[in-house]
């Protein structure tokens, strides 16, 4: 009789432990999920923020809240192909004398060629 009990009492030991040991399994399993979904979140988290934060640096308007200067680095006329046309332009004297001695081209020659 002490056999079978004893054979009895390691059946229920061995599914006491069996039971203890499933028991532990699952509570790894749900630790190491949680864990995982946890580690999911925090990288889609850390995703969005470094995604914003590119948002944000890419945006001219929201960079330097702070002191916010909007100012432009070139004029807008910059890129424009006829600028400073009538700027600075030299006022050529020119003007009409009959004479063919004494007229503006005559002159530049005198002073050009022979002085």
């Amino acid at each position: 009789d002490d056999d079978d009990d004893s054979d009895d009492d390691s059946d229920d030991d061995d599914e006491d432990e069996t039971a203890a040991l499933l028991a532990e399994l699952e509570r790894i399993k749900k630790e190491r999920a949680a864990e995982a979904a946890k580690r999911e979140a925090d990288e889609r988290a850390a995703a969005e923020a470094q995604a914003e934060a590119s948002m944000i640096g890419g945006n001219p308007l929201l960079q330097g809240e702070g002191d916010a200067s909007f100012a432009i680095g070139r004029r807008w006329d910059d890129d424009v192909v006829f600028r400073n046309q009538a700027r600075d332009v030299p006022q050529h004297g020119k003007r009409f004398i009959n004479d063919t001695t004494r007229n503006d081209f005559h002159r530049r020659f005198l002073a050009k060629y022979i002085q």
